[in-house]
C-alpha cells in the first residue's frame, strides 16, 4: 500500500457530512499485521471513539503495535539541509553519489568584519506592500541605509523563529510583528525565508550540476529545536509547502530534523583532531592540547583516527542554537549500531538571545523603558543599527578580556533622546548609577569587561542550573563527555562557565566549526533518516473512548446509557506513553467501522498529556492537541449496501513527526489520512 503522510493539505475538522463511526461493542484483532513478531491487544469491551464533539459512541478500535520496520530510503540525487536559526541561518548539501562530502553554501554577500559569514542573519525585509525584497545581510544592510522616514513603512523581521515555539495557540493564522509594529501572517514570513533558501541553493546546485533536475531530485531537511511541539513542526512543514520546497503530494521529500540529534550524528563521524577538549589547556604554540583527547577513550582505538563509534560511557550533547535543547546518545552498547536518542528537555530560551534581552533591559534602566519603546517604534532602522553594534561587541566578549568594549550609539538615538527627554545621554548615564558603564565623547557606551559579563550571567546561570539538574537524573548517571554544539557554543564566556561547572566530572568538548555542527549533521540525517532507530515519546497520546460502566470504579457523572447498556464516557485510550521508547517504523494501529455505508469523512480527536497516569480525557493536564481526518471513497454500486466496512489506521510515533496512514481492509485500497495539530 502506498503510504500517505499526514502532512499534505490538511483538511480542517468539522463541517463534513457523515462524520462518525459505527457503534460496535468490540473490534477484532487485525490479522497478519506486524508479522509474526507483532503484538496484538483487543480493545477493552465497548471501546468507542467519539466523532468530533458528538457524545455518542461511534467506533471500536483494535490496538496493535507491530514489529519495528525501517522504511526503504527514497532515491534522491542530493540532500539540502536548512538550519533555520533564531539569529543566523544557512544551508549545506551533499550528493548521494558522494555522501562523505558535505558542501557548505557559498559565502554570503555582506557580513561583518571578523565574523565568518558561512551563515547569514535571520533577517527578512519586505517592501511596504509586503513583497519580498531581501534576506540576511542584504536585508539588514539595505534596511540600515533607508531614510528614517521611509524605513518606517518597510517590514523588517529579525530573530522571529522563537515566536513559533512561544505561541501557545499556534495556528495557520498566527501573526508576527515587524520592527515597525506592522503585522503579517507568520506563515507568509517563514515561507518568504524558506523560498529564498530554496532559490539560493537550487541555483548553486545547477551551477555545479547543470543536468540536475530541480523537481523530485532534492530531499530537503529543515532543523528545529528538540523541544518544539507537533504544531510548530507542522507549521514549518506547511511553510515549506507554501515556499515551494516540496509538494504536499510528496511529503517524504521533506524531513524535519531535531537539532541535537543532528549534532550527535555529525560528531560521531569526526576524527579526534577535529575536537577541542576544554579541560586541557593548549600549549603556548597552540598546536595540540597537553593531554590528547583520545586518552579517555577505551584502549585499542587508533590514535588520531576516526572518532570512536563507541564511548565507554554516556555522552551528553548540549545543543544550544539560540534555544536550549538536549539529547543523550548511548554509544557503548554491544551493537555498533546508530545512537539511541532520549527525549528533549523542556529547556528554555537559554541562548545568545538572552544576552540581547539583557542588553535591552540595561538600556531601559538607563534611558527609560518608555523611551526605548518609543525609539524602536519611531526609529526602527536606527534600533537595528544599535543591535548590530552590540552583536559585534558581544562576540568579542571573553573571560580573559580586561579592556572595555565600546558600543556605538547611532546619532539618531542621541538626538532623539535629547529631543524626547530634554537632556543628553551622558546625563542619563550619570543619573542611572549603572556601574561599569561610562560615556565616551566619541558617542559610545563604554562597557567594562565586568559589565559585559553581567549581561551574560543570567543566561549562563540558567544553562548551568539546567544542565546540573539534568545530570542529577538517574537515567543519565555515568556521563563522561559533555559536547557543546550550536551557535552559542562558540562563545568563550559560555565555554569557560561550563568547563568551570562540570570540568571535574565531565570532559567538556567542542567540535571544530561548532556553529555548523547542526547543519552538517542535518545533511547526514537527510542521507540516512534511519540512523536514529529509537526515540522516546515526549508526551502521552491517545483518544477518548467508551468502556462498559463498572459500578464503584467509574464516577457516576461519566455514565452514559445507550440502547439499554451502561457506558463510561471520556476514558483515555493510550496510543503511546510519555518517555516510552518507540522504534523507527513501529506503528500503533486502530480499526473502526464507519457508521453509514455512504460515509465519506470522519474526524477523530487526539489528546495528550505530560504524565502516564491519566485515566480520563477530562483529567487535569489533558488537552486536545490534534485531529485525525479520514476521507473515504464512495462504495461501489456492486457491493453489498450494508457490508461491514473496516478502516485500519496506522500511526507512527518513532519519527521526528507523528504520521498516519490508513487502508480500507475490504478493498485493500489506501484511504487518505491526515493528522492536524494546527486547528485547535
Amino acid at each position: 500500500m502506498r503510504a500517505f503522510s499526514c502532512f499534505g493539505s490538511v483538511p480542517r475538522a468539522g463541517g463534513s457530512a457523515g462524520t462518525g463511526l459505527a457503534a460496535a461493542p468490540w473490534a477484532p484483532p487485525v490479522p497478519g499485521a506486524g508479522g509474526p513478531q507483532g503484538r496484538t491487544r483487543k480493545a477493552s469491551a465497548g471501546g468507542w471513539a467519539p466523532p468530533g464533539q458528538s457524545p455518542w459512541p461511534t467506533a471500536a478500535f483494535a490496538f496493535q503495535r507491530s514489529e519495528a520496520r525501517s522504511p526503504p530510503p527514497a532515491a534522491f540525487a542530493v540532500v539540502v539541509a536548512i538550519d533555520f536559526g533564531t539569529t543566523s541561518s544557512g544551508y549545506a548539501f551533499s550528493f548521494a553519489s558522494d555522501p562523505e562530502a558535505i558542501h557548505m553554501m557559498r559565502k554570503w554577500e555582506g557580513g561583518d568584519p571578523g565574523v565568518a559569514n558561512q551563515k547569514t542573519p535571520t533577517s527578512l525585509l519586505l517592501t511596504p506592500e509586503g513583497i519580498f525584497h531581501s534576506f540576511g545581510y542584504t536585508a539588514r544592510d539595505y534596511y540600515h541605509d533607508l531614510d528614517p522616514e521611509e524605513a518606517r513603512d518597510w517590514l523588517y523581521f529579525e530573530k522571529f523563529k522563537m515566536k513559533i515555539h512561544s505561541t501557545s495557540d499556534l495556528t495557520m493564522k498566527t501573526e508576527l510583528e515587524a520592527v515597525n509594529g506592522k503585522k503579517m501572517q507568520a506563515l507568509e514570513v517563514f515561507a518568504h525565508a524558506l523560498r529564498f533558501f530554496k532559490q539560493h541553493a537550487v541555483q548553486e546546485l545547477k551551477d555545479q550540476c547543470p543536468s540536475l533536475p530541480e523537481r523530485d531530485a532534492i530531499r530537503w531537511v529543515i532543523t528545529v529545536p528538540a523541544i518544539w511541539k507537533q504544531p510548530a513542526k507542522q507549521f514549518m512543514r506547511e511553510a515549506a509547502y507554501k515556499a515551494g520546497l516540496v509538494s504536499p503530494e510528496n511529503p517524504e521529500q521533506l524531513l524535519i530534523a531535531l537539532e541535537p540529534e543532528a549534532a550527535s550524528i555529525y560528531c560521531r563521524k569526526l576524527r579526534l583532531h577535529q575536537l577541542i577538549d576544554l579541560s586541557c589547556k593548549p600549549p603556548a604554540n597552540g598546536l595540540a592540547p597537553e593531554h590528547p583527547i583520545d586518552s579517555s577513550f577505551r584502549q585499542g582505538e587508533p590514535r588520531g583516527g576516526p572518532f570512536p563509534p563507541h564511548f565507554p560511557h554516556f555522552c551528553f550533547f548540549w545543543g544550544c542554537f539560540f534555544l536550549f535543547s538536549w539529547c543523550l546518545t548511548l554509544l557503548g552498547e554491544p551493537d555498533p549500531g546508530p545512537p539511541h536518542l532520549f527525549p528533549g528537555s523542556p529547556g528554555g530560551p537559554y541562548g545568545a538571545v538572552g544576552v540581547d534581552l539583557a542588553f535591552e533591559k540595561l538600556l531601559c534602566h538607563i534611558f527609560g523603558e518608555d523611551f526605548i519603546a518609543t525609539f524602536k517604534a519611531k526609529r526602527p532602522a536606527a534600533w537595528v543599527d544599535l543591535t548590530i553594534a552590540f552583536e559585534a561587541r558581544k562576540r568579542a566578549a571573553a573571560p580573559s578580556r580586561a579592556s572595555p568594549l565600546n558600543i556605538s550609539l547611532p546619532f539618531s538615538f542621541i538626538d532623539f533622546y535629547r529631543k524626547h527627554r530634554g537632556q543628553n545621554v551622558e546625563t542619563a548615564l550619570k543619573k542611572s548609577n549603572v556601574n561599569f558603564v561610562k560615556w565616551s565623547s566619541q558617542g559610545m557606551l563604554r562597557m567594562s569587561a565586568e559589565a559585559m559579563g553581567e549581561l551574560f550571567q543570567p543566561t549562563i546561570t540558567q544553562i548551568i542550573k539546567h544542565i546540573d539538574d539534568l545530570l542529577k537524573k538517574p537515567e543519565v548517571q555515568g556521563i563522561k563527555f559533555l559536547f557543546l554544539v550550536g551557535g552559542f557554543a562558540e562563545s568563550a564566556m559560555l565555554q569557560r562557565a561550563v568547563q568551570a561547572a562540570f570540568g571535574l566530572t565531565c570532559r567538556v568538548i567542542i567540535p571544530q566549526d561548532v556553529g555548523l555542527t547542526i547543519l552538517k549533521g542535518a545533511v547526514l540525517f537527510g542521507l540516512d533518516p534511519t540512523i536514529v532507530r529509537v526515540r522516546r515519546s515526549p508526551l502521552t497520546y491517545g483518544v477518548g473512548v467508551l468502556n462498559k460502566f463498572v459500578e464503584g470504579k467509574h464516577p457516576r457523572e461519566k455514565l452514559l446509557v445507550k440502547e439499554g447498556k451502561n457506558w463510561c464516557t471520556d476514558i483515555f485510550e493510550k496510543f503511546v506513553s510519555v518517555d516510552q521508547s518507540v522504534a523507527l517504523g513501529e506503528v500503533v494501529q486502530r480499526s473502526y467501522c464507519p457508521a453509514r455505508p455512504g460515509q465519506r469523512k470522519t474526524i477523530i480527536n487526539i489528546y495528550c498529556c505530560a504524565t502516564d497516569d491519566v485515566v480520563y480525557i477530562t483529567d487535569p493536564g489533558v488537552r486536545k492537541c490534534g485531529t485525525i481526518s479520514l476521507e473515504l471513497e464512495a462504495l461501489g454500486d456492486g457491493g453489498p449496501a450494508r457490508a461491514r466496512r473496516e478502516i485500519r489506521a496506522s500511526m507512527q510515533f518513532g519519527d521526528t513527526e507523528i504520521k498516519v496512514t490508513a487502508m480500507d481492509t475490504r478493498t485493500a485500497k489506501t484511504v487518505r489520512a491526515t493528522i492536524d495539530f494546527l486547528s485547535n
